[in-house]
């Protein structure tokens, strides 16, 4: 081939339309695989929600250009209502589905499994179980167990729990509930041994403990949601007593409402009770003994405060005899504030063979006669602290049994008084100094011992409490203060719960004949 031909070839070539390319295929977007028997209500909600990524203008025009479109006003309120109720409730069903993830994350994020987190709770207070509760769903659910509520305490400074309360906790706890405390106990710090602080609260006071005036009392007591009636230990009861049955403890606190037979019966649901404790209840001690030793033969410490001191002499021997006999394994007594004879004392601590620990503080009619041959006791602790009737002799008598070596598991002995000792002839007579007893001289011999010897200042117990000051310008126990300061304990005496009554007690006469006269009508029948 020439060179002319090669040119002209390459002329054509240059000149020839080139050929356009091939147009390449419209491959369409991938779109969702539709899910079959999609719910239409969710397809809407889904394509709503694709919306988000449009302009606020955008929604506004559009629901400009719909409101536009209906000619009754009526329609559009209609519409514009129809508008905030759907955004609300999205928004409710937002926080509901936020709430549930935090929950799976806390499930996942909280170290403990379940069955611990509910041992962890079972562990807490009441009030602390019910705000870890409300704290995110996981929470609830563990704190729904029934272990969570074995031990129920809803006692409160003021009234606010209602008997639907307690009966919610109740069911909650079902047949693992193990310990219930109820009521309105004061702010003042709770009785130990050696004192006798009182811990009634009434409504009807004018001021008390906890701080709260009548007025403020008043505007709660129309609310009955804040009030215990009668019917509060109706759920021990329920489903034949399976809450009540397997109950150890029972702590009930100023419940001005509850009586005698609603009492009762509640007892009688609890047979496998050890520990009972009544405070400012209006029920008698006589009734309550009664139910005690008929229901409850287990029981290990009894502690029974009057709401009424001094006036409550229901108390008749044949009930401390079957209290005796039913209940043997009682190691703590404790009646504070009733009229107990000294032969129902003597019943009650002789007879209860294991009995360690015996109160019977602010009690009217004991003088201390029935401390006699006791000498074989066990008891470790005797209150007898504000015992108006109580007799320097037979605190002597004493003193002196303990120096004879009987009494030797004693170690607290508590013979305050802000009235004084009665003499042994004249009760009226009161005796404000350790003067006439030899505490120096046990305090020596049994070192182990500690004795509470609180006294006023002579013609002052009627006015004010002793203090420190009064106490320290007694000779004798500025001495024994300063010799057994390790050893015995003298400080200022607590308030007691009652003002000197003569209108009670052995006081019909002043000579002590007469207390050992009245006490004769029971004891004879006794005897």
């Amino acid at each position: 081939m020439d060179a002319t031909l090669l040119l002209d070839c390459s002329a054509v070539a240059a000149t020839s339309p080139k050929p356009k390319p091939k147009r390449p295929c419209c491959s369409p977007e991938p779109r969702p695989i539709p899910i079959p028997n999609q719910n239409p209500v969710d397809m809407l909600l889904e394509s709503f929600l694709a919306l988000l990524d449009s302009s606020t203008v955008n929604l506004d025009l559009a629901l400009d250009r719909i409101l536009d479109s209906s000619a009754c006003e009526s329609d559009k309120n209609d519409m514009i209502g129809r508008a905030l109720r759907l955004g609300s409730a999205l928004t409710e069903a937002a926080m509901r589905s936020t709430r549930k993830r935090a929950s799976m994350h806390n499930s996942v994020a909280w170290a403990l499994s379940p069955d611990l987190t509910i041992k962890v709770f079972s562990l807490l207070d009441t009030q602390s179980v019910c705000h870890a509760a409300a704290s995110c769903s996981f929470f609830r659910k563990c704190a729904a167990d029934p272990l969570c509520y074995s031990n129920i305490d809803l006692t409160t400074v003021v009234p606010k729990v209602n008997n639907m309360v307690v009966s919610t906790m109740i069911q909650r706890a079902g047949k693992v509930l193990r310990s219930l405390k109820l009521g309105v106990v004061p702010s003042c710090p709770n009785s130990s041994v050696g004192t006798s602080q009182a811990l009634v609260y009434s409504m009807r006071n004018t001021t008390d403990a906890s701080g709260f005036s009548w007025n403020d009392k008043r505007s709660r007591q129309g609310k009955e949601s804040f009030i215990l009636s009668r019917s509060c230990l109706a759920p021990l009861i329920a489903d034949d007593g399976a809450p009540g049955a397997l109950l150890r403890r029972l702590h009930l606190y100023n419940i001005e409402r509850m009586d005698n037979t609603a009492f009762g019966v509640a007892l009688s649901a609890c047979p496998s009770l050890l520990d009972l404790e009544i405070v400012g209840l209006h029920v008698e001690l006589r009734q309550t003994l009664e139910s005690v030793s008929r229901h409850c033969h287990l029981i290990e410490r009894l502690f029974f405060e009057s709401s009424k001191t001094g006036r409550d002499d229901s108390l008749k021997l044949p009930t401390c005899n079957d209290l005796v006999n039913n209940c043997p394994h009682l190691t703590s007594l404790a009646l504070r504030g009733f009229k107990l004879h000294d032969f129902k004392a003597r019943v009650l601590v002789k007879g209860f063979r294991k009995l360690k620990h015996a109160d019977f503080s602010t009690s009217y009619s004991i003088t201390g006669d029935f401390l006699r041959n006791l000498g074989g006791s066990s008891l470790e602790v005797l209150i007898l602290r504000d015992c108006i009737h109580l007799r320097e002799m037979e605190v002597s008598r004493l003193l002196s049994a303990i120096l004879a070596g009987r009494f030797k598991h004693l170690t607290h002995l508590d013979i305050s008084n802000r009235e004084g000792l009665a003499s042994d002839g004249d009760w009226y007579h009161r005796s404000f100094t350790t003067g006439f007893m030899s505490l120096e001289q046990v305090l020596e011999e049994r070192p182990n011992l500690k004795i509470v010897a609180d006294f006023p200042a002579e013609g002052s117990f009627l006015e004010e409490q002793t203090t420190s000051s009064d106490m320290n310008s007694d000779v004798n126990s500025l001495s024994l203060l300063s010799s057994h300061t390790s050893d015995g304990l003298f400080t200022s005496s607590s308030d007691s719960s009652y003002n000197s009554d003569q209108g009670s007690g052995n006081e019909g006469s002043p000579s002590s004949s007469h207390a050992i006269q009245e006490e004769s009508s029971d004891e004879v029948d006794y005897l």
